[in-house]
């Protein structure tokens, strides 16, 4: 062992003996563990949050959207069979997309209505794992009626289940010498689905791109757009440009899911940067507790500091010796708050204990995901600001005049 690593271990497991400096070491190691635990649970419970909003959302929406700019794609087959062509893409369906009203005995709601086509959606949405009544296949049964999936909020909100009735009105359903006139069509309800969103759970319906056709005029060959599901959704951006390179000579715009939720995913990046900041601060407060108990610990060993330079320890040696202490007690800190951290958080993560109203918020669960570079950079940065805290303390014991610590003597 070298002559500075044996004397700053000795000097911490002497602390016992100087009572107050020890409570004060006491503090700077549980200062950085809180702080080190607090970073690894609330940074994983905002990369939980993250990552099950944005699994919610490519769940009920597709990776990339290829919609018609005036408003019907026709020939969407051609479209779809280019858009299978392009590298990455794993599926493709067309939809049809409108706001109606639905009504029944137990009241009247806005819904977004949603056309699919049941033979390929499963490729593209995660309809058929959000099905907790019925199935997604029900909405091609024969039957008098054309069936529709709705929400688990919207079927609690108005009363409904499998197999009831419900009126739905499209505002321009029919088209005459007058204009647009209002259609009603009598569904009946063939499942339920829950993805865990409020917002999904309240508003949405689905019915086969046929019904929707009926209900709101479309002509047999036009839909709304085309879902395209990707093998990785973090090269949405890369597959748009090619698909709007073989799509060019079509009138349809390319948009991925981090075009249109930018604002709410930058958002979460920017709250999960300032809440690290701001937990950092608590780290910080450990480490002040390291100078002071250093630079008393300088107080107190100015005639061993005093006799070590007198023997032939040169000022690098006694600034590695406090470097190293300080160092020691803020490893003993950071590794103690990943003992404590990660744990609450896998605990979090396997037993959710934590529910949140649904109504509030995107999730009805505290969420958790921990990351192998968010533990390493909460690691480094403590242990760096431990470090910074023991250079003027180093830096003052290695300017000790000897001669002037033992005159005296």
């Amino acid at each position: 062992m070298k002559f500075e690593s044996f004397v700053a271990l000795r000097y911490i497991f002497s602390l016992r003996k100087q009572s107050f400096i020890a409570v004060i070491s006491l503090f700077a190691v549980c200062g950085v563990a809180l702080g080190v635990a607090a970073l690894i649970v609330v940074i994983g419970v905002m990369n939980g949050f993250t990552k099950d909003l944005r699994d919610k959302i490519l769940g009920v929406n597709a990776h990339v959207i290829v919609s018609s700019f005036t408003g019907g794609l026709r020939d969407y087959q051609k479209v779809a069979e280019i858009c299978r062509g392009v590298h990455g893409v794993t599926g493709v369906t067309p939809f049809v997309y409108s706001e109606v009203m639905l009504s029944s005995a137990g009241g009247v709601k806005g819904v977004v209505l949603r056309g699919i086509d049941p033979n390929s959606s499963d490729k593209v949405l995660s309809l058929a794992k959000d099905m907790v009544v019925g199935d997604v296949n029900d909405l091609r049964a024969d039957s008098d009626l054309p069936s529709i999936i709705i929400g688990a909020e919207m079927a609690k909100r108005l009363g409904l289940s499998r197999g009831d009735t419900v009126n739905l009105l499209s505002p321009t359903g029919t088209q005459s010498s007058v204009g647009f006139t209002p259609k009603v069509r009598v569904f009946r309800v063939a499942g339920i689905f829950r993805t865990g969103m409020f917002e999904y759970d309240a508003t949405l319906g689905y019915v086969t791109i046929t019904a929707a056709r009926n209900l709101l005029g479309f002509k047999n060959d036009v839909v709304t757009g085309l879902e395209v599901r990707l093998a990785d959704v973090y090269k949405a951006g890369a597959v748009s440009e090619q698909l709007r390179a073989r799509l060019h000579d079509y009138p349809v715009s390319v948009r991925n899911w981090q075009e249109m939720n930018a604002n709410l995913f930058a958002a979460l990046e920017l709250e999960k940067t300032a809440m690290f900041i701001i937990l950092a601060m608590i780290v910080l407060v450990g480490s002040f507790s390291i100078v002071t108990m250093l630079v008393m610990l300088v107080m107190q060993k100015t005639k061993d500091i005093a006799v070590f330079m007198s023997l032939g320890a040169d000022e690098r040696s006694i600034r590695r010796i406090f470097v190293l202490q300080g160092s020691f007690i803020g490893a003993v800190g950071t590794a103690l708050g990943y003992g404590i951290g990660v744990p609450v958080a896998l605990l979090l993560k396997k037993y959710q204990f934590i529910k949140l109203p649904s109504d509030v918020y995107p999730v009805d669960y505290l969420p958790v995901r921990l990351e192998a570079l968010d533990l390493t950079l909460i690691g480094v940065a403590a242990l760096a600001l431990c470090f910074l805290s023991t250079l003027y303390p180093a830096r003052k014991a290695a300017a000790l005049n000897p001669s002037d610590a033992l005159r005296y003597e």
